[in-house]
């Protein structure tokens, strides 16, 4: 590791020359990682076949994946981490151990989870980055990144139709967080008290989609309302929450003397990927006084495209929305959003002031509120929650006085960069290139005798549901269970990797295209499961 200062043995202050370290360091790992990206290039080219290239490793590899079960990737990699340094070569032998044993989501048959490779600007943001290497928390020691995240997390909103004077939004660290921060906001802007007494003897309750997502459950556990608080409000046939249920299940647990305080509505569900009906739950929440959100992580970049964004109608009446660019869009992970109709809000419900450390508001070059100056997260109601505590109405600038943790990356700007990069339509073509794959696909299957397609056709969203050479009668479970598991595991060596989700006659395929995936990458799909199904004899 470099050190600077004086020389003993001269007596002479050392060079400083950590930029030309930089240089060394990051040409050698970019001479590994480019040929890593171009490799997944070159395969692309072969998906069609329904296998991919082979390639020389310690056991069955393509350019997606050299697999092996834990023991012995631990013994492949043999992490040694040395008292004594081993300098620039042994930093590289660990980058290369890494590429070689990792998934290269780069490659067209990545087709597993509700995120893929990033973008050459993608990448391109994220060294910038981790250049900064700043924590997002105070104005002070990030102040462009800070100017960034708010212009963007304004632009999203617009996006969703959130064009009020407060409207905005703030990077969280993932879908999950997300959602949790909508629920402590929703809870201490209309439960003020909670903040500084707790619950009292109000027993809150939660409602969701039975096709939600379990960050619900896991935040209900978190914050002491318990699992039991959050009530999975039945589905129709195409997976979307029932208004109507959902109106009958608020009434019922009021009649029971619970307390509901919050519905959450999903924009892309994480099997079916289907979109709830928003205008309609919407006007369910009002007529309780309840705090809607939107929980888009997955699906709800499809507001890029005018195409597309009338799967979200109804986003602008939402007090919150989550979103996530790392999935669909193609954003470096992890890159969050929480955008709001009135930040006035978010930050009643967040606001823990800590002299120590939050001094944006101490600044005297700020114009008052009424000169002008954009109130995108003004708080003019934080006497609630702290009433010992004089406000001045100023814009927040410490943007960590907004979320839950205070160590924060500036995720925003790998969205910001990409945006400029491709623009709002380059993003919506992007998107709209992944829906016509899917819906491709999705054709392929319903054609095809030996499979039995789940989704729709074509599919609500980015992922395509089926079931191959699927069975019925006693036991048909199981067997249909065994060979999804068998085929998934036996598409691997072949340089495909998908998932699957549980279902009433057993495990069922879940492929998640992307942006990037080609007509010829889901015909070889097609054809990789036809031939594991043959060799496999399921």
């Amino acid at each position: 590791m470099s050190t600077n200062g004086t020389s003993p043995a001269a007596g002479k202050p050392k060079p400083v020359q950590r930029a030309d370290e930089a240089d060394d360091l990051l040409t050698s790992i970019k001479a590994l990682v480019i040929p890593f990206i171009r490799a997944a290039d070159e395969d692309a080219a072969t998906k069609a076949s329904g296998h991919g290239l082979q390639q020389p490793g310690q056991g069955p590899r393509t350019v997606l994946v050299e697999h092996h079960p834990p023991k012995k990737l631990r013994q492949l990699l043999d992490v040694n981490l040395p008292t004594q340094g081993q300098g620039k070569a042994g930093a590289l032998e660990m980058a290369q151990d890494v590429l070689r044993y990792s998934v290269n989501t780069w490659d067209q048959g990545f087709l597993d989870k509700l995120y893929a490779a990033t973008t050459p600007i993608g990448l391109a943001a994220d060294l910038l980055l981790s250049s900064l290497n700043t924590n997002l928390h105070v104005y002070q020691v990030s102040p462009a990144l800070t100017v960034i995240e708010k212009e963007t997390a304004k632009a999203l909103a617009k996006l969703f139709g959130l064009t009020g004077p407060y409207a905005g939004g703030v990077s969280q660290p993932g879908g999950s967080a997300a959602n949790q921060s909508s629920i402590v906001i929703a809870r201490n802007v209309m439960f003020p008290e909670t903040k500084s007494e707790g619950y009292g003897g109000k027993k809150f309750v939660l409602f969701t989609s039975a096709h939600g997502h379990y960050s619900l459950e896991k935040a209900a556990q978190m914050f002491g309302f318990g699992s039991s608080a959050v009530r999975s409000v039945p589905v129709d046939v195409k997976g979307c929450m029932r208004p109507e249920a959902l109106d009958e299940m608020i009434a019922v647990a009021k009649r029971e003397g619970e307390t509901p305080f919050y519905v959450n509505a999903t924009a892309g569900t994480t099997v079916l990927g289907s979109y709830d009906p928003l205008e309609a739950i919407s006007d369910v929440c009002k007529k309780h006084g309840l705090w809607l959100h939107v929980d888009g992580s997955w699906g709800s970049p499809v507001v890029f495209s005018e195409k597309l964004r009338y799967k979200v109608q109804g986003t602008e009446r939402a007090d919150s929305i989550a979103l996530c660019p790392h999935k669909m869009i193609g954003i470096p992970t992890t890159c969050s959003f929480l955008l709001g109709k009135d930040m006035r809000k978010f930050h009643k419900g967040m606001t823990l002031p800590a002299g120590y450390l939050f001094h944006a508001n101490d600044d005297d070059d700020e114009a008052p509120a009424s000169n002008g100056v954009d109130q995108s997260a003004v708080n003019s109601e934080a006497p609630d929650a702290h009433p010992n505590q004089q406000h001045d109405f100023k814009e927040v600038w410490d943007l960590a006085d907004l979320t839950p943790q205070c160590g924060r990356r500036g995720d925003s700007l790998k969205l910001a960069l990409p945006w400029i990069y491709y623009g709002t339509q380059g993003i919506g073509a992007y998107i709209e290139n992944g829906f016509d794959a899917a819906a491709h696909l999705a054709d392929l299957i319903a054609r095809n005798p030996e499979f039995t397609l789940v989704s729709e056709n074509p599919p609500p969203c980015l992922q395509v549901c089926f079931y191959f050479q699927k069975q019925a009668g006693e036991g048909c479970t199981e067997r249909n269970s065994k060979t999804t598991e068998e085929v998934t595991k036996a598409l691997i060596p072949k340089g495909f990797m998908t998932d699957y989700a549980p279902g009433e006659d057993g495990r069922f395929f879940r492929v998640v295209v992307n942006g990037q995936t080609t007509r010829g990458t889901v015909e070889g799909l097609v054809k990789a499961v036809e031939e594991a199904g043959e060799s496999l004899k399921v």
